[in-house]
This record gives C-alpha cells, sequence and structure tokens, in this order.
C-alpha cells in the first residue's frame, strides 16, 4: 500500500490541490483530475488483479479514500461512485458482464457511476422492477445520480414486488427506444462538489435484459448494508477534518499566533485519535454498533469543527467563494448528510448537543 500511497499523494499533492477550488465548481478539472487518478491505475482499487484491479484491504481502502478526501472533497465524491460500481460487478455472478466492464474500470476507460441510495427511502418504493420474459421493466424516478456527462453508464437498483433488489446496468444519456425511456434533470445546484455533475432521472418501462444484470439482493439488503458499513463514509469526514487543518498550518505561517498553533495541536490530536479508534473498529468485527455509529458522528463532528476553524483563521477571506476553507467548509457540510441514515442523523445530533 506504501507505493499506491506515495502514487496518490504526488498525484493530488501536484494536480489537484493547485486546482481544488477550480475542480469544485468545473466539471471539466474534475475529470481531469479524475483521469489523473486513472492514469496509474487507481479507479478500482477493490477489484480482483485478475480483472485489472489492486485487490487493496478494507484499512488500505479507507487510507486512500481519506487522502483523496483531504484535498478535493469533489474529486472523493466522483470516483467513489465509480469505485463502489467496479465493487459490485467484481461480486456479480454475471461473469460475460464482468469480462466486459472489469478490465477497463482501473484506468477510467470506461466509468460507471451508481444509483442505489432510493432503496433507503420508506414507503412507496420510488424505481420499481417488474419480472418479464429475458429480463425485468424498470419504472421510477431515481433521485440521485452523480456525474452526468462524466460517467458513461450507472448501475441502478430498483425494488421488485417481493421486496428484493435488481442492480443492473443502464445508459447515462438521454435514450429512447421503442417502448421505453430513460431522461435527466439539469444538474443539482448543489452546496459544494457542484462539479460532480449530480442529476436526478425518470425511467419509463425500460427494459433490463437479465445479461445486464448485475446482482438481485434480498430485502432490506440496503438496511443491513449500510449497518455493516457504517464507519465507510467517516474515511470522506476524517479528510475533510484533516484538509480544514492544513490550512490552518498555512496561515500560521503568516498569521504568528500562539493560540492558533494551540488549536491546530488540539485538532491534529482528536483527528488521529478519532482515526486510531475508527482503525481498530474496523479491524474488531465485535465492535458495539452503538460505538461505530459514535464514531461516525465523531468524524461528522471533527471535519465540521477543523473547518469552521479554517474559517475562522482565515478571517474576511474566507467569505470569498473561492478561498479554500470556503470550500471545505462547505464539504463538510456535504460529508454531514453523505450516506445517512436515521440512525446516524441520531448520532449526530447528539453529539452537536452535549457541548
Amino acid at each position: 500500500m506504501q507505493n499506491i500511497e506515495e502514487i496518490a499523494s504526488s498525484i493530488l499533492q501536484n494536480s489537484v490541490a493547485p486546482l481544488a477550488n477550480e475542480i469544485d465548481s468545473n466539471p471539466e478539472a474534475l475529470k481531469t483530475a479524475l483521469m489523473s487518478l486513472g492514469k496509474s491505475g487507481l479507479l478500482a482499487l477493490q477489484i480482483p488483479r485478475k480483472w485489472g484491479g489492486l485487490e487493496l484491504k478494507q484499512q488500505d481502502y479507507f487510507n486512500y479514500q481519506l487522502l483523496v478526501a483531504r484535498y478535493s472533497g469533489a474529486l472523493a465524491f466522483l470516483q467513489t461512485q465509480h469505485q463502489s460500481a467496479a465493487a459490485m460487478l467484481a461480486s456479480s455472478e454475471n461473469e460475460r458482464l464482468q469480462q466486459q466492464y472489469l478490465p477497463h474500470l482501473s484506468h477510467g476507460k470506461i466509468l460507471l457511476g451508481v444509483a442505489f441510495s432510493q432503496l433507503r427511502r420508506s414507503g412507496e418504493p420510488p424505481v420499481k422492477a417488474f419480472p418479464t420474459t429475458g429480463g425485468y421493466y424498470i419504472e421510477g424516478i431515481v433521485p440521485w445520480i452523480t456525474g452526468w456527462n462524466i460517467f458513461q453508464e450507472f448501475i441502478i437498483a430498483a425494488k421488485l414486488p417481493d421486496e428484493r433488489a435488481v442492480f443492473g446496468i443502464l445508459p447515462f444519456e438521454e435514450t429512447t427506444t421503442l417502448n421505453g425511456s430513460i431522461s435527466f434533470s439539469e444538474v443539482m445546484p448543489l452546496c459544494a462538489i457542484n462539479s460532480t455533475n449530480t442529476v436526478s432521472a425518470t425511467v419509463r418501462n425500460w427494459f433490463l435484459p437479465d445479461e445486464r444484470v448485475v446482482s438481485l439482493k434480498p430485502a432490506n439488503w440496503i438496511h443491513h448494508n449500510d449497518k455493516q458499513k457504517v464507519l465507510r463514509f467517516s474515511a470522506f469526514a476524517l479528510g475533510c477534518a484533516f484538509a480544514g487543518i492544513d490550512i490552518m498550518i498555512e496561515v500560521s505561517k503568516s498569521k504568528s499566533l500562539g493560540f492558533i498553533a494551540d488549536a491546530i495541536s488540539c485538532l491534529q490530536a482528536e483527528v488521529n485519535e478519532c482515526r486510531n479508534v475508527i482503525e481498530e473498529a474496523n479491524k474488531n468485527s465485535d465492535t458495539d454498533f452503538a460505538k461505530k455509529l459514535h464514531l461516525r458522528a465523531t468524524s461528522i463532528n471533527l471535519a465540521q469543527r477543523c473547518a469552521a476553524a479554517a474559517v475562522t483563521v482565515s478571517s474576511g477571506g474566507a467569505n470569498h467563494k473561492n478561498h479554500g476553507a470556503q470550500r471545505v467548509y462547505r464539504e463538510s457540510l456535504v460529508y454531514t448528510v453523505f450516506g445517512q441514515t436515521t440512525a446516524i442523523m441520531e448520532a449526530t445530533l447528539k453529539i452537536l448537543t452535549s457541548y
């Protein structure tokens, strides 16, 4: 992993960090940054080596995600969509799809998005699947898909009448067939990472043939998955926290104030401690779920506090939209609700109201 970290660090420090604010708002700059990772084969890190991946262990992958988030929230958010799609295909039983896609994902020769967060929603499913001869008909509104005009296709999740979910590959472009269609909204004006081109989609009577099916998941799969991987997204919050501290360190070079140095030391110690405890929790399968929730909420709180501290030491300049502290502060808002469940919401509020 050391070599991968060194390669990624070099790319991020030399090609991403100087353009982080532009990458946040410019989709072309973001795609260039994404492909800078792709040139080094860093876009499908968890898939097996036989398919062109690097087969990273979970903790090494966590550290990589944290590293990317430290330099660019937009890049971190975009590449994790593609990495997730790669992992889904790697665990698929559809070998033909694996042969078609997996060898091309590490270097970004094919770029894929994902759209399954709607499975978390209660009540009437936003996207439904209806079994038919040779496949499924897909119908509904997909609330969130990231990567419009960047990714070529995406993996959609649709709920079946028996509550299971079918995952399949759809084109990420306006498409009309004899009976079905896929259309997309305008790009959503997000508070941060706007360059990721997040849209919604309307799918009408779209036929998904069996050969395009990635997997079938049991009822409530998403809730079990969220519980099992509750600490997964804390990497992004911790990366954001370090980004805030990096800004404070840079400011301290021109503002020789002892209390800034004290604040940096205090926050660094907290973030490092949280990171170490999360690493131990990830290693221990017996870690209590309540503790994992608390750690996830703690990482979110640290992102918020470190970003606010970066704004504070940057003074009035942080009001400028293109100031680094302003970008990192907005990213902390994104990570507050990234992959949020009701349990994470409650844990986050507990920490926010404990002072």
